[in-house]
């Protein structure tokens, strides 16, 4: 059966301001605008704008929709006020695999919206169906509006001047984790302009994401660009995320992995007893594990990238492998993050990358890399 692969709905617009499509995860979309190394220093010392709309966007509306959503995840929602986006929830499935990190965004009493990462646009949907179907929340709906809407993100120290550009006025008011629902931006509603992102600029209050349909996204993108901020694409969002230590589903995360040894501690609430996977992660944590995840820097100015399968090495021991690695050009180095047996996980110590048939020095560092 041949491979389905799917258009971004602004996709002409990533064409018409120079963008070079490539596939990833099922989707065309642009992989750079000319230089990915750049794209990402000028995201950390400016501004730039990202059109991400190959993410997933469910609706998800009923009046049980909180209960239901409470027994799917791995976060306890309580704390999630309206107006509020959860931070990264877990789908896990019944052993405490990781299926999916998502973003909820609690609208109000009957209402909810879910951003997921795009190789699960269906996947995600059918396992909250069955969910659904299963537990007798035949009351709650859940709508793929994906190919209906758009997604763009503003990032970095002048994403806020960019934004105000764009008519939105409270940009510097919005909270991190906060959003604006029904926000205008150039004078259009949106369906919610968020103080988020994934490139580690939304940390230090730089970040905003907006969620609209697609005609307003085109718009949103051109009007940006012409405001100063610089387009980029996905080669720099990874090794942006890759700087702050953001797992890649897929790639640093799994079904065979679980959040303890992925020290994903922000998805998931310990205590919480009553979702799928959470017994299991109980256990999990009260056992231990053989292996933990770690950052990796190599030594500055080695322009040596360790790819995903990397063996790590002490001596002639294997004792992990990279997940994820990249050149960073704002640390001038090769980094990487991986497993470890937590026999050598030492913060601190230096452990050996097999990188082309040769052995490099890499020094196991904390997240966030930079």
């Amino acid at each position: 059966m041949p491979k389905i692969v799917k258009e971004v709905p602004l996709l002409n617009v990533q064409r018409e301001l120079g963008g070079n499509v490539g596939e990833f995860a099922g989707w065309l979309t642009s992989m750079d605008y000319g230089n990915p190394l750049e794209e990402h220093v000028n995201t950390r010392t400016s501004v730039s704008v990202f059109d991400v709309s190959h993410m997933g966007r469910y609706v998800i509306k009923g009046k049980r929709v909180f209960e239901f959503l409470q027994k799917l995840v791995s976060k306890d929602l309580g704390d999630v006020g309206v107006g509020r986006m959860s931070g990264p929830v877990l789908l896990m499935n019944e052993n405490a695999g990781i299926r999916d990190d998502i973003m909820l965004y609690n609208v109000g009493e009957d209402l909810w919206l879910a951003v997921v990462n795009a190789p699960n646009v269906e996947k995600d949907l059918e396992w909250m169906n069955a969910w659904r179907v299963k537990w007798g929340y035949t009351d709650v709906e859940i709508e793929n509006v994906t190919l209906k809407s758009s997604l763009i993100a503003v990032q970095g120290p002048k994403a806020a001047e960019v934004m105000e550009g764009l008519g939105f006025g409270e940009a510097k008011d919005l909270k991190i984790l906060e959003f604006a629902y029904g926000a205008e931006v150039t004078g259009r509603k949106t369906v919610l302009v968020s103080h988020s992102g994934w490139t580690g600029e939304e940390v230090r209050s730089f970040g905003f994401e907006i969620w609209t349909d697609v005609d307003h996204g085109a718009e949103i993108l051109r009007k940006s660009v012409a405001l100063g901020a610089k387009p980029a694409g996905l080669i720099a969002r990874d090794t942006l995320r890759l700087e702050m230590g953001y797992l890649l589903i897929g790639q640093d995360m799994d079904e065979n992995t679980n959040p303890i040894e992925a020290r994903y501690w922000l998805p998931i609430s310990l205590e919480k007893e009553d979702c799928v996977g959470c017994p299991k992660l109980r256990e999990i944590y009260e056992r231990g594990v053989s292996r933990i995840r770690v950052g990796l820097k190599l030594k500055k100015g080695l322009r040596i990238i360790p790819r995903h399968g990397t063996g790590i090495y002490a001596g002639n021991n294997l004792v992990g492998r990279v997940t994820s690695g990249a050149f960073s050009p704002y640390l001038n180095a090769g980094i990487a993050m991986g497993y470890v047996s937590v026999t050598h996980a030492y913060i601190g110590s230096r452990l050996d990358l097999d990188v082309r048939g040769g052995r490099q020095k890499a020094k196991i560092v904390d997240f966030p890399l930079i």
